[in-house]
């Protein structure tokens, strides 16, 4: 799989992790230097609480467009060291 913003691959990866129909990719699959960290956290009842990180690629920011879980609870433990993409990112095989 393949996660692309801006034109720019930032990840890429054949063992991501789909729940709830995103796929998360293994952290070291990231491209280097894209992901900033953000202060954005949100709470799943389910798989815990999530944090947020902000792409930058060629200049350009996309805030709180990549979502993991630090410590997800049990029912969520296969995405643990996996992050997530969202808000205009192309996800593709």
């Amino acid at each position: 799989m393949r996660a692309t913003w801006n034109g720019t691959t930032i990840a890429e990866s054949d063992d991501t992790v789909v729940v709830e129909g995103n796929h998360y990719f293994p952290l070291e699959s990231v491209a280097s230097g894209v992901l900033v960290e953000s202060d954005t956290h949100s709470t799943c009842p389910w798989k815990g609480e999530a944090s947020y990180y902000s792409l930058a690629v060629d200049g350009e920011t996309n805030p709180d467009a990549a979502w993991y879980y630090p410590e997800p609870k049990d029912a969520a433990a296969e995405i643990k060291g996996r992050v997530a993409f969202w808000r205009g990112v192309t996800i593709s095989d």
